[in-house]
């Protein structure tokens, strides 16, 4: 079963403490932060991950969408984050940002955009305690995915198990209760998921049915 992470990017910000402890079935929460450069909208800083932290005892997956992101792993690391994912895109000295983030006693991820292969991880992937594979275009939530990145999961997660590597495939973009067997088929681990969680009638459910994954019976 995948891990399943909601995103609150999708959340109710007025009632986050409320919206982050409706979906405490899930097994991580997915913070998505973005400052206006690297995307095109701005959303939280280290202040929501330390209230967030205060209302949850889940993992806080942290995806940086900014530049210059060691500037800020120290404080997202602080503010109480698990996992600390940054862009291939975004730092110039990737193996260096990987080493900051594990030194911090974080979790370590690379995200990498639609159009990024999954060969700019070569010289990396024994840092990564996961790749984060981006299902859609980053900086707006609730797109359509993008169908081409089916082929990179399966290539990414053939060459982590030809190194013997337990880095963690994690899939962001489109997840929802229908579709999220073929991330699983593909070769992810874990499913973020906001618009298919937060927007829908039943959260607890819509996470279970996410976490069993199962294919369309016919």
């Amino acid at each position: 079963m995948p891990i399943v992470s909601p995103s609150i990017l999708s959340a109710d910000f007025a009632q986050l403490g409320a919206e982050i402890a409706s979906v405490s079935s899930a097994d991580w929460i997915h913070v998505d932060v973005m400052d206006g450069r690297f995307v095109p909208n701005i959303t939280i800083g280290p202040l929501v991950v330390k209230a967030a932290r205060r209302v949850t005892g889940l993992p806080l997956d942290v995806h940086l969408m900014i530049v210059e992101p060691d500037k800020y792993v120290q404080d997202f690391r602080d503010a109480g984050a698990d996992w600390i994912t940054v862009h291939a895109e975004a730092s110039d000295h990737l193996d260096r940002s990987l080493q900051l983030i594990r030194s911090t006693g974080a979790k370590a991820g690379v995200a990498l955009n639609p159009h990024t292969s999954e060969r700019e991880l070569d010289y990396v992937l024994e840092l990564c305690d996961q790749v984060l594979v981006m299902s859609v275009n980053p900086g707006f939530g609730g797109q359509s995915l993008i169908e081409r990145v089916f082929p990179k999961i399966e290539r990414l997660r053939a060459r982590i198990d030809q190194l013997g590597l337990g880095t963690l495939i994690q899939v962001d973009g489109g997840v929802k209760v229908d579709n999220a067997w073929r991330f699983v088929d593909a070769g992810a681990h874990a499913l973020v998921s906001g618009s298919g969680v937060f927007r829908s009638d039943d959260r607890v459910k819509a996470i279970a049915a996410i976490r069993a994954a199962e294919r369309p019976a016919g």
